[in-house]
């Protein structure tokens, strides 16, 4: 009866929660122990009457015979029993999947643990022991298996969140980890997180419907819309930089710089060489001391030469070589504007309404988005730490938006859907146009000469797009499937948008409707992740369970 009592009693604090503890503890009393008051009697007393009614249920319903098989009601019937709950895993149940998809799922969970799995190999990190060298000392033990749950969840991507949509439907959404360790919040299917660079694919929608509209000449110097932006030249000859190059990173517009040291002393140096023969001599000298000791000895003709070539390799004619330029895009949001008559932002915001995306949004400190993620990185010493405060509004068009696995994936299937559409007009006249006619999606999925694919060598980049093409050498051996997609890259966030059209047979879509594919999104909050190989691998695991379903 003791044990029974004690066992009630316990799940009535579990219950009641704070109102067992007093919230508070008197002079001479303990914490956590309750105060001794009349409610505590009374609850004390209705868990004794409850203990001894649920004895006297299980007396009686022992003294009852039990029922034949030949009862209806029995058949199948078991006997009542506590449920026991199992480990808890830091990932959130996923949602119902579509029959048939079991298989891909469990599959697809396995490769998403696998990059947990690399990064806890790491040389030079060793985890803590579970059991402690002094068994008799519980709080050490105690404080071990606390360091032991922090080290794993200080290796790997500490959050990934995964959707996955086959022929225009949700079959597979799940967060595993942590969208925040510090306060143990974990990943869902609304976390929202730093998408990166395919805020670019976003920004090319903008500029395809504005181009559709005759509002947009892709191939007018950006000048015709954006007056102030310089005219440029290359080697003494004028060049002219257009909307096509800018979108294609063939512009010679540089990326991110990521030594700063080769950024003052560029600066410093091409401002000495505008200003020299303005200034004095001393003043000249000054200048030079400002830019740093290597351009202490840049009076040599040959340190003169090694200059010009190492900020001539760092740009390049406009349409000659690939060099992906994040500040790119950011001159493509004001061609937004300019050509558009809105701000950037709204004329994104009427974008993504069209879409149906309504978490994605531009990223900004102070505005209150709920589900938001943290994000971290690794420092030097390979310990989790959150990333330092970074102002993403300078590249809102080229990799500062905020979305969800379940946004990507309706982005995912309005461009499919425009890609295939017009497969399917002549066999059912009632499909509705997609968002971009099937020309402009043909357009921004041709791969573009003198391009590269960084996160896939077999591709070329496109129109904000990266696209494989289907191709196959020999008979019998590895067969490239087409598909397109863009991986994101930021402070403490990695993501990609993988699209998998399925291969239609032109003679046998009577019965099918776009969009045909599988889409796959993945999102999380730590850099560096490699995610494509991983979502391409997942897309071939649905479409493989598709075909035997059909």
């Amino acid at each position: 009866m003791y044990r029974l009592l004690s066992s009630v009693t316990a799940r009535a604090a579990a219950t009641t929660g704070p109102a067992w503890s007093g919230g508070r503890r008197g002079a001479h009393g303990r914490p956590g122990l309750p105060v001794m008051s009349l409610g505590w009697a009374g609850g004390l007393g209705l868990g004794l009457g409850l203990a001894l009614g649920a004895k006297l249920a299980v007396g009686l319903r022992g003294a009852v015979p039990t029922q034949s098989p030949a009862d209806p009601e029995a058949v199948g019937a078991e006997e009542p029993h506590e449920q026991t709950l199992g480990p808890w895993s830091p990932h959130t149940p996923a949602l119902p999947a579509a029959r048939g998809f079991s298989r891909a799922i469990e599959s697809s969970r396995d490769l998403l643990h696998r990059i947990k799995v690399r990064a806890q190999r790491t040389p030079g990190r060793r985890l803590p022991r579970k059991t402690s060298r002094f068994p008799t000392a519980r709080p050490r033990v105690d404080a071990l298996g606390v360091a032991q749950v922090a080290a794993e969840d200080e290796v790997g991507a500490p959050g990934i969140v995964i959707g996955v949509s086959v022929d225009g439907k949700e079959v597979w959404s799940e967060g595993l980890g942590y969208a925040d360790v510090e306060n143990r919040v974990p990943c869902k299917p609304e976390t929202v997180m730093r998408i990166a660079s395919i805020s670019k694919s976003l920004t090319m929608v903008a500029l395809a419907k504005l181009w559709e509209a005759g509002k947009l000449d892709l191939d007018l110097p950006v000048q015709h819309y954006v007056p102030e932006f310089p005219e440029k030249e290359y080697e003494g000859e004028k060049v002219s930089v257009t909307t096509r190059l800018l979108i294609s990173h063939l512009s010679g517009i540089r990326h991110y710089e990521k030594d700063m040291k080769k950024v003052k002393e560029e600066k410093a140096y091409k401002t000495m060489k505008m200003m020299k023969g303005v200034m004095p001599s001393d003043q000249e000298k000054e200048l030079k001391e400002k830019g740093g000791k290597n351009h202490e000895k840049s009076d040599s003709p040959k340190a003169k030469a090694e200059q010009e070539n190492e900020v001539r390799c760092r740009h390049s004619k406009p349409g000659s070589q690939f060099l992906y330029s994040t500040f790119g895009y950011t001159l493509l949001a004001a061609i937004v504007e300019r050509a558009s008559g809105y701000k950037y932002l709204d004329y994104m915001q009427k974008i993504f309404h069209d879409l149906d995306m309504l978490t994605t949004v531009q990223e900004e400190n102070e505005p209150v988005i709920y589900n938001r993620a943290r994000f971290y990185v690794y420092n030097k010493k390979k310990r989790l730490v959150n990333t330092p405060y970074v102002d993403n509004s300078y590249k809102w068009a080229g990799g500062g938006f905020l979305s969800t696995v379940g946004d990507l994936l309706k982005f995912g299937n309005a461009m499919l859907y425009g890609y295939q559409v017009g497969l399917f007009k002549n066999s059912n006249e009632n499909l509705l146009p997609g968002y971009l006619k099937p020309e402009t999606m043909v357009m921004m999925w041709t791969p573009v000469p003198n391009t590269e694919m960084s996160w896939d060598k077999e591709g070329k980049y496109a129109m904000a797009w990266g696209v494989v093409e289907k191709k196959q050498t020999y008979g019998s051996c590895r067969k490239q499937r087409h598909y397109a997609s863009h991986t994101g890259g930021a402070v403490g966030a990695s993501s990609v948008l993988l699209v998998l059209p399925e291969e239609l047979d032109p003679e046998a879509i009577n019965n099918k409707v776009p969009p045909r594919g599988i889409i796959v999104s993945i999102i999380c909050n730590m850099q560096s992740v490699g995610l494509n190989s991983t979502a391409l691998k997942i897309a071939l695991e649905f479409d493989k369970d598709r075909a035997d379903l059909s």
